[in-house]
């Protein structure tokens, strides 16, 4: 079952260096401040038991990631379709073992929103915090540039009718609006993937607020 319950948020003026800056102070407070309660034998663990949030977080560029873990490099998975199968496969479970991971710079073609980094415009400022190898959160500097926004949308409009013989429209009015956004950057974050690893249990089950049957 996947989280229902995200938290997001935005920062005008600057970039995806920040919001992992947020993610690390959030974390060590929320370990300094939550207590897991007792369980049957009267003991009481820490939050996150386990897991250092102290110190420098690791980082690795989704590049470097495919070089360690994955048989296959990070262009042959670009071009025979199978990027999101060795994520999850090979890369995923070694992230964030021991301290959160942020897997960043995301190939050009896996942001499209994303604005391009100005020294490496093949990759795009985004990245993905890990904890326990699971994925807690998503986070990008946002496109802001409508011309280069337009490319990228007819690239995908062209894929999509290439692979799924259906026109897509062009969301003119989306490009018309994000001419009038500033530098920005915006993050979700799964908070019931995080009680469920702040509290030491195995089953998102067991945290989550409702299941989709509640809602019927």
């Amino acid at each position: 079952m996947e989280e229902f319950t995200m938290l997001e948020w935005y920062h005008s003026g600057e970039n995806y260096l920040t919001l992992m800056r947020d993610c690390e102070e959030l974390f060590r407070f929320l370990k300094h401040v939550v207590t897991v309660p007792q369980d049957s034998t009267g003991t009481r663990y820490t939050a996150f038991e386990g897991f250092d949030f102290d110190g420098p977080w690791e980082r690795i560029t989704v590049e470097d990631a495919f070089k360690k873990f994955s048989p296959q490099t990070l262009v042959q998975a670009l071009k025979n379709d199978s990027f999101d199968e060795i994520l999850v496969e090979y890369i995923e479970p070694n992230l964030g073992k021991k301290k959160p991971t942020f897997l960043l710079d995301y190939p050009l073609e896996l942001g499209s929103l994303a604005k391009a980094k100005t020294e490496a415009p093949e990759v795009v400022e985004r990245f993905e915090l890990y904890l326990g190898g699971i994925e807690l959160a998503n986070g990008f500097s946002e496109l802001t540039d409508e011309n280069e926004q337009r490319v990228r949308f007819e690239e995908e409009i062209a894929d999509i009718d290439k692979t799924w013989g259906s026109s897509a429209q062009m969301p003119e009015r989306f490009l018309q609006d994000i001419k009038k956004l500033k530098q920005a950057a915006g993050i979700a974050l799964g908070v019931d993937r995080l009680c469920m690893l702040a509290l030491g249990v195995d089953d998102i089950r067991d945290v989550v607020s409702f299941s989709p049957e509640d809602l019927l």
